[in-house]
């Protein structure tokens, strides 16, 4: 049996966290500014959206910490902290002996499948 002890996170702040991963555009957008710093503009390109709408998404993202928005003018820019997913990260690790414990005994199991003699007649 495996004994999950969840490591000391602020819960509040992971909600945010998962609340803004839970989304496919704003996943797509943290992919788009981990190659670097983007404006508003350039991470509402590639999605069929207005400035306002992905300005919605950034904000969601903000709010979670997990990018730093630095205005310059009318230009505003995105840039990636990945602070907060490394809390995540290890939120979600609490649960890697659980997935590691049950692979290992479908290994052990597709081990003996594999290890069984093949009856005769059974060959194509």
């Amino acid at each position: 049996m495996v004994e999950l002890q969840t490591p000391r996170i602020d819960t509040a702040h992971l909600d945010s966290v998962f609340h803004a991963l839970g989304d496919a555009t704003r996943r797509r957008m943290l992919r788009e500014l981990a190659g670097g710093a983007r404006t508003v503009g350039e991470l509402a390109k590639p999605f069929a959206m207005s400035l306002a709408a992905a300005s919605k998404h950034i904000k969601a993202l903000e709010h979670a910490g997990l990018i730093r928005r630095e205005v310059r003018g009318r230009t505003h820019l995105c840039r990636l902290d990945p602070g907060p997913l490394a809390s995540a990260h290890r939120w979600l690790g609490v649960y890697e002996p659980f997935w590691t414990e049950r692979l290992d005994v479908l290994e052990g199991l597709l081990r003996e499948e594999d290890a069984r003699p093949t009856p005769k007649g059974d060959d194509p």
